[in-house]
């Protein structure tokens, strides 16, 4: 489905990976590794000649061919228009998906918000919009930066419930939360200062000399969660 051949940059050395059909990626690693830029050059929006989707070299697919096989889901949902409303927003969203607007608000709890400015509206419910688009666009392979970043308790595991149901094709997710990779039970892929570090199954990430390699002694599991080691 996916897969980079041997791509450097000013911030990544050495990028060479893939994934089959079916296959779903989390993403993890520290502030600045490169993780955002990684997501950059695998959708297009940092140009490279290394990537390869579906069978394709990205950069021979046209606008609208992009548009349906991947989507790039910001951090932050950064708006400028003052006037466009979160409907608005989502209309102009809708590309491929078969949910109507309605269930996409229905199913983020946004429904309340329909006819409110975007710009208006805080960080955790800007990312809960970025994510009912991304459900209305539903590309083939869909790329969600710190999908759960901004929002509270109760919204992070409905976020969750989304990111592992068949709504998405195919998904990377990048994310911080150790605890939401470790539910989602995807392929894991570590960065450190733009390298890759560890690439394997969800499994082998998980037990304790492989935390210990890339963690030292910064966090512990307490009852099958992984928290800071304070």
């Amino acid at each position: 489905m996916l897969k980079i051949t041997e791509f450097s940059n000013d911030i990544l050395t050495n990028i060479n990976f893939h994934l089959n059909e079916g296959e779903n990626l989390i993403i993890l690693g520290s502030n600045g590794a490169g993780k955002s830029t990684l997501a950059k050059v695998l959708c297009g929006i940092s140009h490279s000649d290394s990537v390869e989707l579906f069978g394709k070299k990205l950069h021979h697919f046209s606008a609208k061919e992009r548009s349906e096989f991947i989507n790039y889901v910001p951090p932050k949902l950064e708006m400028f228009d003052e006037y466009l409303c979160v409907r608005e927003y989502l209309e102009l969203s809708r590309l491929y998906s078969k949910l109507t607007i309605k269930e996409a608000l229905e199913l983020l709890d946004l429904s309340t918000l329909e006819n409110k400015p975007c710009i208006t509206l805080s960080s955790g419910e800007g990312q809960l919009l970025l994510l009912a688009s991304s459900l209305l666009h539903n590309a083939k392979l869909t790329i969600f930066d710190e999908p759960t970043a901004n929002l509270d308790p109760k919204k992070s595991l409905m976020v969750a419930k989304i990111l592992s149901n068949d709504k998405i094709q195919s998904r990377i997710i990048i994310t911080h939360d150790l605890n939401l990779a470790h539910k989602l039970g995807y392929k894991i892929l570590y960065m450190s200062e733009g390298k890759i570090e560890f690439f394997d199954t969800n499994e082998r990430f998980f037990e304790k000399s492989n935390l210990d390699k890339l963690f030292g002694t910064s966090i512990k599991q307490i009852e099958g969660y992984f928290v800071v080691n304070l």
